[in-house]
């Protein structure tokens, strides 16, 4: 995941890209950071913690300059700790250069054994600073055929924001895997990881980023630079669709709100043969709820609001000492029992990683009297790790990786249990297997 956002040539840089930030904070809540540039010296500010807590007036105001690029951090390579922290601001023979990645170098490792042992030193463990440094290995060259050199040795998924004092690149990889957009307000540019960052900051949605092009932005305006002759098979991420991106944002040129709502149509076709009958439709909250709008129309079901989401829960929180059954499923959901008593259920749910939570929230259905739960999960079933950004854990650990649907459904401990089918997948998304990386539910790795 990650959320990444840009923008050059704003008065108020600095506050602009906090507000960005604010709206991509779905994309990772470990860390936040700003670096500003005045022109002639970059200025960052990074910290762990949410947007909220990272920054204030104070620091915000230090943060001086037209120009800005902004970071949320969610760890997929390198542990989660502040010299991990985004954006990456170093000084190398040409200067100053700072850099915000979205995504997941496969090859990073070996690139890092490899300069490490020619005397490079590193003070992160992200995959991100190899970017770095093979930058400034690339000394002889002007600074967007440094960036050409570094990303020609690299595989695997990266949105990139990469400013120099005064300039500032968007790239993009050549498969696509990650989004990233363009945007307008007034004179201003703005790259931003999905489009609902553009709409906070009241500008204009332009275009996506193509996948392996570099758009640079500096005095002489905006120009598009194609990094990559030869032009790999795209492989869009498929899950941006189905979890990770915010439901009102334009993403990979559709509008995930209707992607995931024609998920829920096709589950609903789906499933309901198997189900018979049913008196209501529940989403487990947020990221379900647009698939569940789609499910009730399809199936005539009524939709309801039978699971509230605590929203003020953060990635941590104090256990009592006195144990609480269940208490991490307790703290972020509860159930409306008048609603769900003496009712069948279909839960519309995403995805199913380990089924632990699954569980948990079944069981608290259960508890609130639901008659019967028929689970419905707008994916296919999760049955290969991730290596392009996903924090998905080993195959051991996926549970339909081991276990056959009907196992899982007496895991979970429900009526019926229905993953969407990837036919119904790709035909919601509008597309063939061609298109999108669906490597987790078929093990076909495209990078």
């Amino acid at each position: 995941m990650c959320g990444i956002f840009g923008i050059y040539n704003h008065p108020e840089a600095s506050k602009m890209t906090y507000l960005g930030l604010y709206a991509l904070q779905h994309r990772g809540q470990e860390s936040a950071g700003i670096a500003s540039s005045d022109g002639k010296e970059i200025i960052p500010h990074v910290q762990m913690g949410l947007v909220a807590d990272v920054f204030n007036i104070d620091n915000l105001s230090k943060l001086k300059g037209p120009m800005a690029i902004g970071h949320v951090r969610y760890s997929t390579a390198g542990v989660s700790q502040m010299k991990n922290a985004q954006p990456l601001v170093i000084n190398y023979a040409r200067g100053q250069i700072s850099l915000a990645h979205n995504g997941n170098l496969v090859n990073a490792s070996a690139w890092r054994q490899k300069l490490e042992k020619d005397g490079s030193i590193f003070q992160t463990t992200s995959d991100s600073e190899v970017v770095l440094h093979l930058i400034a290995k690339a000394n002889g060259y002007p600074i967007e055929k440094a960036v050409h050199y570094s990303l020609a040795k690299l595989k695997g998924a990266y949105s990139l924001l990469i400013m120099t004092p005064d300039k500032m690149m968007a790239v993009r990889d050549p498969w696509g895997v990650r989004p990233l957009c363009l945007g307008k307000l007034g004179n201003s540019w703005i790259a931003a990881s999905e489009s609902c960052a553009l709409d906070l900051v009241d500008a204009t949605y332009v275009r996506e980023v193509e996948p392996g092009e570099m758009v640079v932005i500096d005095k002489k305006g905006m120009r598009s630079v194609k990094l990559f002759n030869a032009k790999p098979k795209p492989s869009l991420c498929i899950f941006e669709y189905i979890y990770f991106s915010r439901p009102d944002s334009m993403v990979f040129g559709a509008s995930v709100h209707s992607v995931r709502r024609e998920l829920g149509r096709h589950l609903a076709r789906e499933s309901m043969p198997n189900i018979k009958q049913a008196d209501i439709v529940i989403s487990v909250p947020d990221s379900a709820n647009s698939a569940a709008i789609g499910f009730s129309q399809a199936s005539g079901l009524p939709y309801e609001t039978g699971l509230i989401r605590n929203h003020y829960i953060g990635r941590t929180f104090i256990e009592p000492s006195q144990h609480i059954r269940d208490f991490g499923a307790k703290i972020k959901y509860n159930p409306v029992r008048d609603l769900l008593y003496g009712k069948r259920v279909v839960v519309v749910d995403d995805s199913i990683v380990r089924g632990t939570t699954s569980r948990k929230l079944v069981k608290m259905i259960r508890g609130a009297g639901a008659k019967e739960i028929h689970m419905v999960i707008s994916a296919p079933p999760i049955t290969d790790p991730c290596f392009y950004g996903i924090d998905t854990p080993t195959k051991e650990e996926l549970i339909a990786s081991t276990h056959s649907v009907d196992k899982i459904r007496e895991y979970l401990g429900v009526n019926t249990l229905h993953y969407l089918s990837l036919k119904g997948l790709l035909s919601s998304a509008g597309s063939s297997t061609d298109k999108f990386c669906i490597a987790c539910f078929s093990g076909k790795y495209k990078i």
